[in-house]
């Protein structure tokens, strides 16, 4: 029989609830997202005030755009981290006490490991090498052992920070990644920028630092918007084609809110293509954070028994997500 679940997302600067079926469906995904001033990075005071005017009606146009009553659902889904904390702690308050009223099993998500499966929702990927790139994380991942296991990330900032750093540089809000990707294709000139790759790993903090002097300097915000873009996808993409051959699998999806970036995607669908594999990208509507990555990543956790009780759920603001069982792949 088909079943419903709802998921609340609030980690960063977007609260969002949807509810999801069984069978896959994405019945809503409603959301507001917190806009920083101008020049400005998310504050998580702020955006936890945001998150908190918007909870009632997010909630209730999801519940209304499902057309499922709170009654039919099954569990109640929340993201318990990794993220800001004051964001974080809006969402399992408002799943806490939807849990508790309609007296549902309450289920913590991982957020990063909420993009990985919904991205396999959405495409059909099996058993991908997966590139996770967005604001708070840039990993290479691949499961094995019942994880998803990390065989590369950054090393200082993700490349969301690299291209929001630089955007709020220019005077631009967060998040920063659609401006510089209209700037960068209105230019075709590249400027030399630092190109770190250790081992498996990337670091993007000399070539921030590169980047903004070369603004300050007077070059076009376009043509080091089109360098930085060129640099640093390069760099990912190296390291997703080292993880591809090492493990031999013959699928790659790129998830988190950077997968929207199509200059990213042109990259490394061509890198994919000298591998024989096959590259998926989550569709832009869902690639930046959402409730339906909680829901779907909660409905496949609730199959297995994952629930938390009301009274001891907590957030971590800190939880990486190669130290979270997998055990709906087992």
């Amino acid at each position: 029989m088909k079943q419903y679940v709802l998921g609340v997302e609030s980690t960063a600067h977007t609260f969002s609830v949807s509810v999801v079926s069984t069978e896959g469906e994405i019945l809503s995904n409603a959301k507001s997202v917190y806009k920083a001033a101008a020049g400005s990075g998310i504050h998580p005071f702020e955006a936890s005030q945001s998150h908190l005017k918007a909870a009632g009606k997010v909630l209730g146009e999801a519940v209304e755009e499902s057309g499922i009553a709170l009654h039919q659902l099954e569990a109640v889904c929340y993201s318990m981290g990794p993220g800001l904390g004051p964001c974080l702690r809006v969402g399992a308050v408002v799943a806490r006490t939807l849990a508790s009223t309609l007296d549902k099993p309450l289920v913590p998500v991982n957020h990063a490991v909420g993009h990985i499966e919904l991205g396999c929702l959405l495409t059909g990927a099996k058993d991908p090498v997966v590139l996770l790139v967005s604001g708070g994380h840039t990993m290479v991942i691949a499961y094995s052992g019942g994880r998803w296991r990390v065989l590369g990330e950054t090393l200082d900032l993700t490349l969301g920070q690299l291209l929001d750093q630089f955007g709020r540089h220019s005077g631009l809000s967060s998040p920063c990644g659609a401006a510089i990707e209209t700037a960068a294709s209105n230019s075709s000139i590249y400027h030399r920028l630092p190109y770190s790759v250790k081992g498996n790993d990337v670091s993007f903090s000399g070539l921030l630092t590169a980047a903004k002097n070369m603004t300050d300097s007077g070059e076009s915000f376009e043509s080091v918007s089109f360098s930085i873009q060129e640099t640093a996808f390069a760099m990912v993409v190296e390291v997703t084609e080292r993880a591809l051959a090492f493990t031999g699998k013959h699928e790659v999806l790129v998830v988190g809110g950077v997968a929207a970036n199509a200059k990213l995607s042109d990259m490394m669908t061509k890198m994919a293509a000298r591998h024989s594999a096959s590259v998926s990208l989550t569709p832009i509507v869902y690639s930046g954070d959402c409730g339906a990555q909680i829901a779907w990543t909660g409905l496949l956790a609730h199959s297995r028994g994952v629930q938390v009780p009301v009274r001891e759920a907590s957030v971590r603001q800190s939880w990486r997500l190669d130290s979270v069982d997998i055990p709906w792949r087992n």
